[in-house]
């Protein structure tokens, strides 16, 4: 009997001196899961709950809007090629150089105003935005026919010539171009009056007698197109033309096709042809070449002039002088806005208060005569310009 029990005795013995380490185990185990619960401070605030470290996080309230989705990333294009492209849009504007000269004194007419100027154009009024008056330096050309027709005509031209550049200023740049089948650059652009002094002395012996106006004007006028600015050209001749190959029609078109030049004419012969009494077809071909240089210089906004004694020089570009360097620049915006290529006719009066024709008088109370110089018309932009 006591050998069949014996071991499970020694087993039972086993297990009752294993169970308490067990627990203790087990307890150890159960105090490493659950960490022991701090109790709150009841002062503290409710608010965010900070620990240790820096970082403070901020209770969600249930009320805040939940913030809105990122904006889409816009989309970008790419011109084809790199090439950039812009959009221009070409308003017409038109100004319009207009010179006010006593016709006595020949002196500068001031303090007009905008309504003062009346602008039609093609027929139609024109609604004048500004006007203001400049003074500035001039650019010419002088373009002298040098000939052998007369010692007189060739008197007369370096009479005039002389007189013109003697009253020239500092700052205005002249350039000197003589003309007979074709044209001959004496001198270009220069403010040195004694270069232009020495290139008039070159002019001694004429080579030939036929002159080419139309060519020559024509010619001097693609080379003004290259400046920028108001040019000026003092045409010094007798007007009379012999073999040019263009035609009277196609020189009026390039004067018309020509912008911000004006030209000034001046006739030589004139004591010539008031002592000669004789009639015929040279006396009407004289007054021919006359009344082209007459139109060439109204059509431009310029003066034309036929002294017969040396002693009207002096006045006469006096009054040149006048006329280019003090004008009004008009501004406006043609009612007829389309690029066609048309050429527009325009007239400037000058009227009062009422719209009626302005009237002046002198000191003495007497009326006044003057003038009003400015282009006959423009040409009109085309749509490819």
């Amino acid at each position: 009997m006591m050998t069949r029990y014996r071991p499970l005795s020694s087993l039972a013995l086993l297990l009752c001196l294993a169970a308490p380490f067990a627990g203790s185990r087990l307890h150890a185990q159960d105090n490493q899961q659950k960490p022991a619960t701090q109790t709150p401070d009841q002062t503290t605030e409710p608010g965010p709950q900070t620990d240790d470290g820096p970082i403070v996080l901020k209770k969600k309230s249930k009320d805040a809007p939940e913030p809105p989705p990122p904006a889409p990333a816009e989309e970008k294009i790419k011109n084809p090629n790199g090439d950039t492209y812009s959009l221009r849009v070409d308003v017409p504007i038109v100004n319009l150089d207009v010179s006010v000269i006593l016709d006595k004194t020949h002196q500068f007419v001031p303090g007009l105003h905008p309504n003062n100027f009346l602008v039609l154009e093609d027929g139609v009024e024109q609604e004048v935005q500004t006007v203001r008056v400049t003074q500035a330096p001039i650019t010419a050309v002088m373009l002298l026919e040098f000939a052998a027709n007369s010692y007189y005509f060739i008197r007369d031209m370096q009479n005039a010539s002389a007189t013109f550049y003697s009253q020239l200023r500092p700052d205005d740049y002249v350039a000197v171009i003589t003309y007979d089948m074709r044209t001959h650059i004496l001198t270009d652009f220069t403010n040195d009056k004694s270069r232009v002094q020495s290139s008039l002395q070159t002019l001694m012996i004429p080579g030939m007698s036929d002159t080419n106006m139309f060519d020559a004007l024509y010619e001097t006028l693609d080379r003004t197109t290259r400046i920028e600015g108001r040019k000026y050209i003092i045409l010094i001749g007798t007007g009379r033309d012999t073999f040019s190959k263009l035609t009277w029609d196609k020189m009026m078109a390039k004067i018309k096709t020509t912008p911000n030049v004006t030209i000034f004419t001046i006739a030589t012969g004139g004591f010539v042809h008031e002592m000669s009494t004789g009639g015929g077809m040279r006396n009407l071909n004289y007054l021919q070449a006359q009344n082209q240089l007459k139109t060439i210089a109204e059509m431009t906004g310029g003066l034309y002039f036929a002294p017969v004694f040396q002693g009207e020089l002096p006045d006469m570009f006096g009054r040149i002088n006048e006329s280019i360097r003090n004008q009004y620049v008009l501004t406006y915006r043609p009612t007829n806005n389309k690029n066609d290529g048309t050429y527009r006719k325009i007239k400037v009066l000058l009227v009062d208060n009422e719209g009626k024709p302005l009237r002046m008088q002198d000191e003495k109370g007497k009326p006044v005569k003057y003038s009003i110089i400015a282009r006959d018309g423009y040409k009109a932009k085309l749509p490819v310009e």
